[in-house]
């Protein structure tokens, strides 16, 4: 049976499951291995923070951001982590579950020290001198103290809700990664209504990382990332499930959903994917009006300027 078969029963009969995201956390930390912070997924996380402080700078020729709402804290908090770093003074960061916990935020800030150290932090975010002094006395004298107090020290505020109910304002910066195609579009219309016209601030920015890919493709190499548009809705629904799942739209439907809301939606870059990956599998009905283009694009850098 093939890997992503075998991965979806698994995440299907775990959905059902009291504390689902934590048992699903151990399932990726010990067999599929996706949830471990490797200098791999700690480089990537960085990539985006820099790609996030670069179009911040663009746009508004400052360094920094004064506040940064981070939608989707997932396990491990780099890029908020990286903006405080960079001179950010207001961090928020939201999850609908709590997967953060206090023993990876201290591997997370562990994981900065250890790059600082190597030299390869600079190749990536410039550190405001005096901040990551404070992190390294922070981290030099550990107590046994609660999350909070230990978010406290960063003026973060790690906030469990519904981003669509979510009530504060002023946020000069909201940010995601790998989140939006996780949230399918009855929950993500409100979510993006509410950030955009009630969390961001007067000319504040909204970026976001799309990834449009099979999730399932990302540990069984033997499918496309195409491999979840050979289905129907009704087929997926059977084989989604709600502690990872995957909304499959294509970057047109969501410049649609953004459009609808009259939300601005800028794509600054992307990834056009592989035609000939795409020609490997028989699409659903459904995406037959679909252009190969549209189909093809893998992830995106998505901005709105309010």
């Amino acid at each position: 049976m093939p890997k992503w078969i075998l991965k979806a029963i698994v995440q299907k009969s775990i959905s059902y499951l009291p504390y689902s995201h934590k048992i699903n956390f151990l399932f990726q930390k010990y067999i599929t291995k996706g949830v471990q912070l490797t200098d791999a997924y700690f480089e990537d996380k960085l990539i985006h923070a820099a790609k996030h402080l670069e179009i911040f700078k663009k746009q508004t020729q400052k360094n920094y951001p004064e506040s940064l709402l981070e939608l989707g804290t997932g396990w491990y908090p780099v890029v908020p982590l990286a903006f405080w770093l960079s001179g950010t003074k207001n961090i928020f960061s939201i999850d609908i579950s709590a997967l953060m916990n206090k023993e990876r935020f201290l591997f997370t800030l562990k994981k900065f020290l250890e790059w600082e150290r190597s030299g390869k932090l600079s190749e990536f975010i410039q550190p405001d001198l005096s901040r990551l002094e404070l992190l390294k006395l922070i981290f030099k004298h550990p107590e046994n103290k609660p999350l909070n107090d230990w978010l406290q020290e960063f003026s973060f505020a790690y906030l469990v809700t519904d981003a669509a109910k979510l009530n504060i304002s002023g946020i000069e910066f909201i940010s995601s990664n790998n989140v939006l195609e996780h949230i399918y579009p009855q929950y993500l219309k409100p979510i993006l209504k509410n950030l955009y016209f009630n969390v961001l601030a007067h000319k504040g920015i909204m970026y976001h990382f799309i990834d449009m890919s099979d999730h399932f493709a990302h540990t069984d190499k033997s499918i496309t990332i195409y491999n979840f548009l050979r289905f129907s809705d009704k087929t997926w629904k059977w084989i989604d499930n709600s502690i990872q799942p995957q909304n499959r739209l294509r970057l047109s439907e969501y410049r649609k959903i953004f459009e609808e809301l009259r939300i601005p939606f800028e794509v600054k870059d992307f990834r056009p994917g592989n035609k000939d990956d795409l020609l490997r599998i028989k699409l659903n009905k459904k995406y037959h009006h679909y252009s190969s283009e549209d189909l093809a694009v893998s992830h995106a850098y998505v901005l709105s300027r309010k």
